[in-house]
């Protein structure tokens, strides 16, 4: 059961590659289809992320989906004719229900939507209006069920987010930092192939959700690479279009051509062959260390206490880790005590630290503090960087290390967690 949601979402994955394949079909034929998918199946980041279970990895599966079937986005009005604009509708509600922020991208597409469509109010009022109503009708029946209370999630979270800028609580970039870093990083070795289909394929309405996109994103202070994973596989289409001309300068042509062409010719030319080793000599290894060794830490830790708790050798644990920095119950599967470190922001007191914050500036004094007003757990976890500073408070708490976990070999966003230390109580390990 510890592996289900990772499976489904990697059925998820598959459902968004076949979609990208489908769209990038429709927009310029099977040829430039083909190295769409190439390009994201060797992109390093989509390797690293898109299979995670991140409501951001969903939300994309569903925009590629919901792209495929809305008729503004097509170039050939004839196959259009036969696409359900309904189901875009849906799958987009769906998306913005999942990440309200969705609806940036879908501000985007309903507007060209809006201005092409010859009934504009049947398109508001029969359509749009009546399935946003019902997603949203449904999104606050189960938040009734599952919070116990009517709450409305998608304003709580604009008013967060845009209107009180809470996001920030969590760490700001420059507002150039999606179009210097983040979005570049993501693209990695594909960019000059990206920038030179967007330049090629003339393909503006694309281009112009992803500036659209990353424009939008790039005002608000709190940025994750995360946040703009939705428009990479665009990124990525640009790039297998670029491909595709190396492979065939006829690109362009009707698909009925290509196909008679990619019949004719079996061999890459030396091109194309440079570009598919450059590409694939870049991607796969940032792609396998990011997955396989880099941050590993918090999973391996969680998989030995899994063990542990299922002999029975765990009766509470205790995190002391910057918040959300391991999972949770979602690997334990065990019905015992855990207790991580709280940073909700404080919306009453500005300037006031969070007990992670608080943590992190004094481990020492906030130890000893815990072992006053608390009790002691079987098990505590912690990065190395603090257990340097805690090692003799924790064993003067009779606590011994128990194992110690790779983490990392370099430090990202605070200082280098190399490993993750787990302690257990002298009494506990005697069982």
């Amino acid at each position: 059961m510890m592996r289900a949601p990772r499976l489904l979402q990697s059925v998820f994955s598959a459902v968004g590659d076949l979609y990208l394949y489908k769209l990038s079909a429709v927009l310029f034929g099977d040829s430039v289809a083909k190295w769409a998918l190439f390009s994201q199946l060797s992109n390093w980041f989509m390797f690293y992320c898109f299979s995670r279970t991140l409501s951001n990895s969903l939300e994309t599966v569903l925009t590629l989906v919901s792209l495929y079937f809305w008729p503004c986005m097509r170039t050939s009005s004839g196959k259009s004719s036969c696409v359900s604009r309904k189901w875009g509708l849906v799958l987009a509600a769906l998306a913005c229900a999942i990440r309200p922020t969705s609806a940036v991208t879908w501000m985007y597409v309903g507007g060209i939507e809006l201005f092409n469509a010859r009934d504009k109010l049947k398109f508001v009022f029969l359509e749009v209006a009546p399935i946003g109503t019902l997603v949203l009708g449904l999104t606050c029946l189960l938040d009734r069920f599952m919070y116990g209370t009517w709450v409305l999630v998608p304003l709580n979270f604009l008013k967060f987010n845009f209107l009180s800028s809470g996001g920030d609580y969590y760490g700001t970039h420059k507002w150039h930092w999606y179009f210097t870093q983040g979005f570049t990083v993501m693209v990695f070795s594909h960019i000059p192939f990206c920038i030179a289909g967007i330049i090629y394929s003339k393909q503006w309405k694309f281009t112009g959700l992803l500036a659209w996109v990353l424009g939008f994103y790039s005002i608000l202070g709190h940025k994750e690479f995360r946040f703009v994973l939705p428009v990479l596989p665009i990124a990525l289409i640009f790039s297998g279009y670029s491909l595709a001309m190396i492979e065939d300068p006829s690109v362009s042509s009707p698909p009925h051509k290509e196909k008679e062409f990619s019949k004719k010719h079996n061999k890459y030319p030396p091109k194309m062959t440079a570009a598919i080793l450059f590409l694939l000599a870049t991607n796969i290894p940032m792609a396998l260390y990011m997955s396989l060794v880099h941050q590993r830490g918090p999973e391996d830790v969680m998989n030995h206490l899994a063990k542990e708790a299922f002999q029975g050798k765990v009766k509470s644990i205790l995190f002391l880790t910057p918040c959300h920095a391991t999972p949770y119950y979602s690997m334990l599967h065990c019905n015992l005590p855990m207790q991580f470190l709280d940073c909700t922001p404080s919306s009453e007191e500005k300037g006031v630290l969070d007990e992670s914050d608080r943590f992190m500036t004094d481990p020492v004094s906030f130890m000893s503090k815990f072992a006053n007003n608390s009790s002691f757990p079987s098990h505590i976890v912690l990065f190395e960087s603090e257990e340097q500073k805690l090692r003799s408070s924790l064993i003067s708490f009779d606590y011994r290390e128990e194992k110690r976990f790779f983490n990392a070999h370099f430090k990202v966003d605070r200082d280098l967690q190399a490993s993750v230390v787990v302690y257990v109580r002298i009494i506990y390990s005697l069982i």
